[in-house]
């Protein structure tokens, strides 16, 4: 055999075009101001085990090598010609190497030898050479900013000629110190500095209940041989477990409500109880009255679950990872998406079986070019990097990425918000047992299943509770490894249709701290055994592997019987077990190291000692008024920069990236049509191959409504998830007896800090009521349409601060929904089909241009923000399942962003065709009552300003097309409700006139190319002449 340790490099052949490269030599010059010249990439692999050379070579071209792409390097670093400097890019010890692993499993089967899969033998690098001489600093800089992190990897850099390689080395296990923190006697002051300087994220009233907690403890702790202070590990329990991230303290506080334009005054017994929980569970008293019981689990697991047929559940869930993301961009996005993955997948026994994902991400301008403050990523490099997050959590787990939305705003360059969904099925039954229940008894193993333990993520729950600024640990953000999770998934299937699991759930925030000290509340308590637990690397301390939130890890509970049977399965599928204890009865959650307590917790005070909290919020609403217009607007000029804009230009380049058709069963997709570029409102995906059952899937998200009444954004966004869907065919619960069709909606809150204090955060009064008020839409929404909640997550601390500057998100709340579609094939696009379609718009259009992206156009707020008529938007969408159940919209997409007219064009954009549309003429309002708070009949369609006819963002509108032969059962149907617009033209244009006028005349493919050259596919570097294809 030959040396053990041997090089393998992948490099283009040349004449191949090196993209990464390019990349990378074009960010440096973006980001960092460094001109690199030419970057070539090249891929590395050192291998340490035995072979020879002829098997070296093998296994590189056989199993590594892409003979068309590439060719192979051993034992050296080729690159080419007039390279001056290089960068390495390794894995720093006990950080997942994926590819390396997966190339290791690859060696194994190529030399049919079994490789010990606890001991790395072929690790993954990435080796760059630069055209230009650059300085180690510069290389150092461009290495940790563009090309890796340096909590995940060693960088080394130089001159070509004095190339090093490196590879980790193995470590071993962990330190057993385990400190106690002087607690008992503490002052007020040193409370707070206790609870700062150790990111507990607890305030100066929590801190005060823990110190007299252990006060009233002392007899009992001594009698137990523990110390009268806490322990560094009880303490950071207490912290996690208390956080704002788990506990949901501000959802969960009484809160004193005043508005001060009325003078009325309430109080919020729990916004979750008020508005979400009882919301939900009067809707489901309805559904049930009529013999629909659907709704399976709410809000008490990690997922929600529905009944799509007597055999199978959906489970859904959404949440968010916004402070990793804006610290580290790339490890906070992919590990948002892992995570969540895990909470269906963790649901119940356990088990289920992933359908797809969804992302919506909220960034700063990409375009920004003033200051950055210290600490602060440009939102740029935060989109950049959150998007290649999210295509590599979805792409190489298997997981299609089939809906989402992105939307920007300057308030979110110093904190980016990042909901990650996942959609999931699940057997009604696994083993003979309900698989949504939990049921743990006293002696239960705890077997942690999936990845090892390191530092990162510790404090990832305390870190999420609190704003951001400059000293913000890297340390709290998670490394995410897609591979090892898929190899966990793929045997939690097994091993729960074998019956081997009682139940599950994963390790994610607060990783075994969080996990099993919420399964142990089912038992009644717990004992774990921490030098059990297998580490990344040697030098933890006891508390940091219970607190870390390294991923990829699921604790289960496991009868003692079926222990062997787990672990042997668990052998053979290559994943990774451990016993790290039991579950109890004895109301204590008791941490061990070595058979030495680190942590004795009695169960009742951890899980609800924590002291409810008080808020204020107070009420005025926002003095706005409507802008005057120059009345010379040319509206075509209006059309074609709105199509171009940031917030509704194309977002191919970032859609093109995710794989949405992995698994097959995606029918309705981002984009759709002939030239694969029309936009659609909702995904819809296939259950399976055995029936055509499917669920459609949306995202409602207004945040700019909310600068003008929260209550109206928050109403606004749910109606827009909701519109949607039945754009695509879906209908309303309709609660006839008997009805099958589920709706399952997750809601998410992200808000800045909405605590009132006079000094430090003045406004949080008025911040703390738009939250109220935009709990009370959700309220007012789901009781409308009689839809259910089923889970979701708050996020309420989403400020940035720095250099003295603050900033904040605005609120915002993000409804994830989707609904049951009874026969795929029955679904609606919203692209125009043929020509001599009749056009129709269903639904009224107000004067409502408060908040619109026409107005935006202008530096213009407004003031007449878009309502909700439930009663109104409700009978409309009754018709609209009704029409396509009689197949009588050919297309159909929904009014939003822009109005009428962006809707409009985006609609030509599958076929190119044109639509000739003629506007309402205008006339005087017909005498009527007023209705739904207003004071009077609101000017509606026709009666209406053309500007706002076009540009209006009214709420609960469609536009659709409907075949000639079908247009008298159409308008029967429809009636008053669908305004007749003109037909889909074969030539290209879209002319929109107003007696006899002209108002707007433009090439649809004009319209498309200015749509889809706009900002976001020129800043993913989506070419102009790949986008215009």
């Amino acid at each position: 055999m030959e040396s053990t340790q041997r090089t393998i490099q992948l490099l283009l052949k040349p004449g191949q075009h090196d993209g990464e490269g390019q990349r990378v030599a074009e960010a440096a010059s973006r980001h960092l101001g460094l001109s690199t010249g030419r970057v070539q990439s090249t891929a590395l692999y050192t291998v340490r085990y035995p072979v020879t050379d002829q098997q070296l070579r093998d296994f590189a071209t056989h199993c590594l090598q892409d003979p068309v792409l590439h060719d192979v390097a051993l034992d050296e670093f080729r690159h080419g010609a007039d390279y001056k400097s290089y960068i390495l890019v390794a894995k720093l010890p006990g950080v997942t190497d994926d590819e390396g692993i997966s190339a290791q499993n690859a060696l194994g089967d190529f030399l049919n030898e079994p490789l010990d899969t606890h001991t790395q033998h072929i690790f993954s690098k990435r080796l760059y050479f630069l055209e230009h001489e650059l300085p180690e600093s510069s290389l150092r800089q461009l290495a940790q900013d563009l090309l890796g992190n340096k909590m995940i990897n060693r960088f080394e850099v130089g001159p070509i000629a004095q190339i090093r390689d490196y590879t980790p080395r193995p470590g071993g296990g962990a330190e057993s110190i385990t400190d106690t923190v002087r607690l008992v006697g503490l002052s007020d002051e040193e409370l707070v500095k206790l609870s700062k300087d150790n990111l507990y994220a607890l305030n100066l009233e929590e801190m005060r209940v823990v110190r007299d907690h252990y006060t009233s403890i002392q007899a009992e702790r001594q009698a137990a041989g523990l110390s009268q202070d806490p322990t560094d590990c009880e303490l950071e329990i207490i912290a996690q477990t208390w956080s704002e991230h788990c506990k949901h303290k501000e959802f969960s506080a009484l809160i004193k409500y005043r508005d001060a334009d009325t003078g009325e005054e309430f109080e919020v017994d729990s916004l979750f109880k008020t508005y979400i929980k009882d919301a939900t569970a009067e809707v489901d008293r309805q559904l049930r009255a009529n013999g629909n019981d659907w709704l399976i689990k709410v809000f008490s697991d990690n997922a929600g679950a529905v009944r799509i047929n007597p055999k199978s559940l959906f489970v859904w869930k959404v949440e968010t990872h916004n402070s990793p993301s804006a610290i580290d961009p790339y490890g906070g996005a992919i590990t948002g998406i892992l995570g969540n993955n895990r909470d269906p997948l963790a649901t119940g026994i356990g088990g289920a079986r992933l359908l797809f994902n969804t992302n919506v991400l909220c960034f700063g301008n990409p375009e920004f070019n003033g200051t950055l403050l210290s600490n602060q990523l440009h939102p740029r490099r935060i989109f950049e990097g959150v998007r290649k997050g999210i295509e590599d959590g979805g792409n190489k787990s298997g997981v299609p990425t089939v809906n989402g939305s992105i939307v920007f705003d300057d308030r979110y360059a110093g904190k980016p918000l990042v909901y990650c969904g996942t959609g999931a099925v699940m057997p009604m039954q696994l083993a003979g047992l309900d698989s949504w229940e939990k049921k743990i008894d006293p002696q239960d193993r705890i077997i942690m299943a999936g990845g090892r333990v390191g530092k990162d993520g510790i404090h990832g729950a305390t870190f999420s509770s609190i704003e951001l600024d400059e000293t913000s640990p890297a340390t709290a953000v998670q490394i995410g490894s897609p591979i090892t999770q898929k190899l966990a998934m793929d045997f939690l299937l097994l091993a729960t249709r074998r019956g081997l699991i009682k139940c599950s759930t994963d390790n994610g925030a607060g990783g075994l701290s969080s996990s099993i000290g919420e399964l142990a509340t089912i038992s009644g308590g717990a004992v774990v055994e921490l030098e059990r637990v297998p580490l990344k690397y040697p030098g933890l301390r006891p508390w940091e592997i219970f607190v870390s939130e390294s991923q990829e890890r699921f604790s289960l509970a496991v009868e003692p019987a079926k222990l062997d049977e787990l672990l042997a399965l668990g052998r053979e599928m290559e994943v990774e077990l451990t016993d790290i204890g039991y579950f109890t009865a004895d109301g204590y959650l008791d941490v061990r190291f070595a058979g030495e307590p680190v942590a004795h917790l009695d169960m009742h005070f951890l899980h609800d000692g924590v002291p409810r909290k008080v808020l204020e919020a107070e009420w005025s609403k926002p003095t706005a008024q409507e802008p005057a217009l120059a009345p010379a607007t040319d509206y075509t000029d209006a059309l074609t920069r709105l199509l171009g804009s940031l917030n509704i230009c194309s977002r191919e380049s970032v859609i093109r990236q995710y794989d949405h058709e992995v698994k097959g069963r995606t029918i309705i997709k981002p984009l759709m049509g002939a030239t694969g570029q029309a936009p659609q409102d909702a995904a819809v995906v296939r259950f399976n191959f055995e029936s055509w059952e499917g669920v459609a899937v949306s995202n409602g998200i207004l945040p700019r409504f909310g600068d003008l009444d929260a209550y109206h954004m928050s109403a606004g966004a749910f109606d827009e998830a909701v519109r949607q869907i039945v754009a695509v065919g879906g209908k309303l619960p309709n609660l006839s007896y008997g009805d099958g069709n589920f709706w399952s909606v997750n809601d998410n809150f992200c808000v800045p800090d909405s605590v009132y204090d006079p000094a430090t955060n003045p406004d949080g009064k008025h911040k703390l009521a738009k939250l109220v008020r935009m709990c009370q839409a959700l309220r007012d929404a789901t009781a409308a349409y009689c839809i259910p909640l089923t889970s979701g997550k708050d996020s309420m601390k989403n400020d940035f601060k720095a250099d003295g500057v603050k900033i904040s998100v605005p609120p915002t709340v993000l409804y994830s929904m989707t609904a049951k579609i009874e026969d795929v094939r029955r679904t609606v696009t919203s692209d125009f089909k043929q020509a001599d379609d009749v056009v129709y718009l269903l639904g009224e259009t107000y004067d409502e241009l408060g908040g619109s992206e026409f107005y935006q156009l202008f530096g213009e707020l407004g003031a007449n923000v878009p309502k909700v008529r439930f009663e109104r938007a409700k009978a409309l969408y009754t018709l609209m399942g009704q029409a396509n159940d009689q197949g009588l919209i050919q297309s159909c997409h929904d009014v939003s962003d822009g109005g009428l007219a962006v809707a409009l064009a985006e609609a030509t954009f599958g076929y190119g065709f044109g639509a000739n549309i003629e506007l309402p003429l205008p006339h005087p309002p017909a005498p009527s009552p007023g209705g739904e708070g207003e004071p009077g009949a609101p000017l509606i369609n026709g009666q209406l300003p053309v500007h706002v006819q076009l540009f209006s963002e009214s709420h609960s509108r469609f536009v659709a097309t409907v075949a000639p032969e079908d247009v008298p059962a159409f308008e029967q149907h429809f009636g008053s409700r669908a305004t007749r617009l003109g037909w889909v033209t074969p030539d290209g244009q879209l002319t929109v006139r107003q007696a006899g006028k002209t108002v707007i005349q433009a090439s649809t493919a004009a319209l498309r190319h200015e749509w889809t050259n706009g900002p976001v596919n020129r800043i993913i570097g989506f070419g102009q002449h790949e986008a215009a294809q």
